[in-house]
């Protein structure tokens, strides 16, 4: 035995006692339903340990992120469901199956090729279970990165733009509408065409290999960094953010701006 698997099968005995008889009462109350949003945490806080380049940070949010699994899979196994011995098995055939070029005699030359490849195989496994070409992209997603996910999906069926200007016009033109929205004071119109704008973003994004969501992030840090310099800089100086003028807060933010080259 390895020592990843004695240390996979030490982390399953331990969380099926704190499930079990004399455990913890919070660990035994938990269902897949209660769980969601510890999952989409701990998913972050490794995002956020990758940022920080921190080889400490990222193993222990690993660990963290790991739990959750390990966490879902006990609850199944309690309700005779599933174990986790079958979510491996699952995943195991799936990685063999989808590379077919690295397991079998197929061959892909390009990290595009297999991304096509990919689809392909999979489209085909779910052939019984899904109709729509859109299929697949799970509804809780970020609405920035499942707009990517849908653009994606209808691209690989020839839904999509031809070159990059025709989708920077779709986005001038979005905007155009949203001004007229906000000219006519219509709240249900400009709702609609805000989102037909940020979606229009989305898809430029995509077609110069931008990832909308990781923009947007990074921009709120900015954002957050220099505000963060405004109140300290204030602070140091004893003048509470309500008594500084605008003018003032705008001169910082352009101080802490400036501190940040090539943003």
């Amino acid at each position: 035995m390895t020592d990843e698997q004695a240390g996979f099968g030490r982390i399953m005995e331990i969380m099926r006692r704190l499930r079990g008889p004399g455990g913890c009462p919070w660990d035994a109350e938990q269902t897949h339903e209660s769980l969601k949003r510890y999952l989409l945490e701990e998913a972050y806080e490794v995002i956020e340990a990758i940022d920080a380049e921190s080889p400490e940070m990222l193993r222990e949010e690993l660990g963290d992120l790991l739990l959750q699994p390990v966490f879902h899979a006990v609850v199944a196994e309690e309700r005779g469901a599933f174990a986790m011995a079958d979510v491996l098995e699952t995943l195991a055939e799936k990685l063999v199956s989808r590379h077919p070029h690295v397991f079998g005699d197929q061959v892909v030359r390009t990290s595009d090729e297999q991304i096509e490849n990919w689809e392909r195989i999979k489209q085909k496994e779910k052939a019984q279970e899904r109709r729509s070409a859109l299929a697949g992209v799970p509804a809780h997603l970020p609405a920035l990165m499942r707009a990517q996910k849908v653009t994606e999906k209808a691209s690989r069926v020839g839904f999509d733009w031809a070159r990059v200007d025709e989708v920077h016009a779709k986005v001038m033109e979005e905007l155009a509408e949203f001004e007229e929205a906000m000219a006519a004071g219509n709240q249900q119109r400009m709702e609609a065409e805000l989102g037909d704008l940020l979606f229009a973003i989305v898809n430029l994004g995509r077609f110069l290999a931008l990832n909308p969501e990781e923009a947007l992030r990074k921009t709120i840090e900015r954002f957050a960094r220099r505000f963060s310099h405004i109140e300290e800089t204030l602070g140091g100086r004893g003048v509470a953010l309500k008594d500084a003028s605008l003018a003032e807060m705008e001169a910082l933010w352009e101080e802490a701006k400036a501190q940040e080259p090539g943003v």
